[in-house]
Formats: structure tokens, C-alpha cells, sequence
């Protein structure tokens, strides 16, 4: 395959991954149950999948590494620090819900801006 169509697909999957999470998080606090709706639950794991798989073969095909490429190795931690605080966010009626909401869209947005500018401190330092 083509590395700009599979870039063009990761970068697709991302702004889909994000709209789903973002999508579920208002539904919530406006006290819609989303977990009601099976496409709902099924939908952004298969997407995070072929996001996944888009970024491994990315990473394979320009022979860049986390743990080797610095600014991979940030988006790697971004990546874990949005899945922890998207996984608080999305619980039932938990106390720190808003909080990790903002936590993991602000967690997302650095990961943007690492893949943006290749930096992982965005180019400030």
C-alpha cells in the first residue's frame, strides 16, 4: 500500500477516534445513557484497531520508532495518558468524570501536535 494513503487513513482513524470519544463524553453529561446504543460500544474499538494497525505499519514502513524516535515516544505516552484519563471519563457517575474528560482531550491534543511538528516539546524548547 501506498504510505500517504495509509497516513491519510491514520490520520482519518484519529479524527474519527476523537469524535466518538468526544460524542459519548457530551452524551454522558447531558445524562444520555450511551452504553445503550451497540454501535456506540462496538464502533470505537474497531476503530482504535485499524488506528492502531495504521500506525504500526506507518512506523514499520518510515523506519521510525517509539523508544528510538523521540517525538514517537511521546505520542506513545500522549496515547496512554488519553486512554487512562478517556477510561475515567467514560465511567458511570464517577467523581472525576469533567475533570479526566478535559485531561484526556487536552492529552489528545498534545499527540496531535507531536505528529504535527515532529517535537515533543512542540518545537518551545
Amino acid at each position: 500500500m501506498d504510505y500517504l494513503m495509509i497516513k491519510h487513513a491514520h490520520v482519518g482513524f484519529v479524527g474519527f477516534s476523537i469524535t466518538l470519544f468526544t460524542l459519548r463524553g457530551i452524551m454522558q453529561f447531558s445524562g444520555i445513557d450511551w452504553r445503550r446504543w451497540r454501535l456506540l460500544k462496538i464502533l470505537p474499538h474497531l476503530n482504535d484497531t485499524l488506528l492502531l494497525c495504521a500506525a504500526v505499519w506507518l512506523a514499520v514502513t518510515s523506519h521510525q520508532y517509539p523508544f528510538v524516535a523521540p517525538w514517537l515516544t511521546a505520542k506513545v505516552f500522549g496515547l496512554l495518558a488519553y486512554i487512562g484519563f478517556g477510561m475515567l471519563a467514560l465511567r458511570r457517575q464517577a467523581p472525576l468524570n469533567v475533570p479526566a474528560f478535559i485531561a484526556a482531550l487536552a492529552s489528545v491534543a498534545y499527540v496531535v501536535l507531536v505528529a504535527i511538528s515532529r517535537s515533543p516539546t512542540l518545537g518551545l524548547a
